[in-house]
């Protein structure tokens, strides 16, 4: 048995994954989120602001203070697409170095890709017949990763989350009927260009990490509260996904806050990564002619493949 600590910096938030794992099977030690909005502003800017860094640095202190606790295992802290982006990330890097004691890696969004298909995969059944496609949907970037019981088959990363696109497009509350029109147009030509590289029409099952496909699936649920067991494994049919992500689209902002499943740091962009999420599994349904029409939900991803690397690489 060996203990990681793993933990992912995106668009939106930092989350700090301690684990057992043994055999290749992964046990929560400790599991945490804290929504930081590190990527607020870089679409415009170019630049991670001082107050969105000040916010990650100060949860990675009590992530650091949490890991010494339990034991201090290895860490590997992998961020994604805000720090990609910010053209002042030295001063990021340096500050998690500071706090952590260790080289924060700023992946590609192939390695993204790659880490995000084998956190969700590892703890879904899949025949050897499949072929899965993955959807990991953050704040800044959408990994579209096509794979089977052998491996991947491809990936692609675009820059569409769900932080990047309310700022670029959702402005009004709730948006208008012609910024939809706009982002849905924007998100069409992305999946055009994920298309060309992931066989969408030889997919057989997708599966959808993160916060906005898994609060899409609180809502078409009718959770009394945010559930991650009855959250994780969740499989909806297309017709549902996007009645449920329609809904939470067109909401106004207060509304959507009154959600009890509705988590404070994602009220505010989960019309953008509902549309995202509703664009991908239409498409997928369209082009493999109805043989697919079910999405499932995970609640394992790319932080689960952050702890799973570090047991293949020091174990």
């Amino acid at each position: 048995m060996m203990r990681t600590a793993a933990i992912d910096c995106g668009t939106n938030s930092i989350r700090l994954l301690i684990a057992d794992i043994e055999d290749g099977v992964l046990t929560d030690v400790v599991r945490l989120m804290r929504v930081v909005r590190l990527g607020e502003g870089v679409d415009a800017t170019g630049r991670l602001s001082e107050a969105a860094l000040g916010r990650t640095f100060a949860a990675a202190e009590e992530y650091a203070a949490l890991i010494e606790q339990h034991g201090a295992p290895p860490v590997r802290f992998v961020a994604t697409s805000a720090s990609r982006d910010a053209e002042n990330r030295k001063v990021f890097v340096d500050g998690i170095r500071a706090r952590l004691g260790v080289e924060p890696e700023v992946v590609s969004g192939d390695e993204e890709a790659r880490l995000s298909f084998d956190g969700a995969v590892s703890v879904l059944a899949t025949a050897d017949d499949e072929t899965v496609l993955v959807i990991d949907l953050g704040g800044g970037s959408t990994e579209f990763v096509a794979g089977t019981t052998e491996g991947l088959i491809a990936a692609r990363s675009t820059d569409m989350g769900c932080v990047r696109y309310t700022e670029r497009f959702l402005q009004d509350d709730p948006p208008s009927p012609a910024q939809i029109e706009a982002m849905t147009a924007e998100v069409g030509r992305l999946m055009d260009e994920a298309a060309a590289e992931v066989p969408l029409e030889r997919i057989t099952k997708i599966v959808g990490v993160a916060g906005s496909v898994t609060t899409v699936t609180a809502h078409a649920l009718h959770l009394p509260g945010y559930d991650p067991d009855r959250i994780h494994g969740a499989e909806l049919t297309t017709d549902a996904i996007l009645a449920a992500a329609s809904d939470l689209l067109h909401l106004s902002r207060d509304a959507r806050a009154a959600l009890p499943y509705m988590h404070p740091g994602r009220v505010d962009v989960i019309g953008a990564g509902a549309l995202i999420w509703m664009s991908i599994v239409e498409r997928v349904t369209a082009v493999t002619s109805g043989r697919v029409a079910t999405a499932i939900a995970s609640e394992h991803d790319i932080l689960d493949g952050i702890a799973l690397s570090l047991a293949e690489r020091d174990g």
